[in-house]
């Protein structure tokens, strides 16, 4: 197929696009799909090689079409799966709801927030009392390790911890 081969197939193309359009919307069940699929038929000719024989130009429009249609629905459904997978992955099921792990958006702003005014209530407490609230709290050491580390006496850390708790619950809303 030379140079005007193509042109004449493209001709032929753009004379039958609307019977394309509509053989593909009921197939495609969307109009929008269709016209797009019958754009990637345009293209896929503006790129053919010329060299190419077509014995029935009309069949060759329909079967390109067919071919595009069906490795595009191929595609869309690897795409769904491969979500699927990896929604199944990060979510749990409770009945017919979907529970995500990680927390909404809103949820992490407020908690970004809800830290940022405690860590503003902590300024307030003692150096001592910081020291043992933030290594109880934040780091996770109990009581005792606490006590070992700073030097005081288990007794001590619970009095530091019980000012601190009682200081914070009153700045925090």
């Amino acid at each position: 197929m030379a140079d005007d081969g193509r042109a004449s197939l493209i001709a032929l193309y753009l004379a039958r696009r609307p019977d394309l359009v509509r053989f593909f919307t009921v197939r495609l069940r969307s109009a929008a799909a269709a016209e797009d699929l019958v754009q990637d038929i345009y293209v896929r000719l503006s790129g053919l090689d010329p060299s190419i024989e077509i014995q029935n130009p009309m069949a060759y429009l329909y079967r390109l079409g067919s071919n595009l249609m069906l490795d595009r629905l191929r595609g869309q459904r690897r795409t769904a799966h491969r979500d699927g997978a990896w929604l199944d992955s990060q979510t749990t099921r409770v009945g017919p709801h979907e529970v995500s792990a990680e927390p909404s958006a809103e949820a992490a702003v407020a908690a970004r927030q809800r830290l940022a005014l405690l860590a503003e209530a902590l300024k307030d407490l003692s150096p001592q009392t910081q020291r043992v609230f933030r290594m109880h709290k934040f780091e996770g050491l109990s009581h005792p390790e606490v006590a070992a580390a700073v030097g005081i006496s288990r007794s001590a850390v619970e009095k530091h911890m019980m000012a601190a708790l009682k200081h914070l619950l009153a700045k925090l809303p």
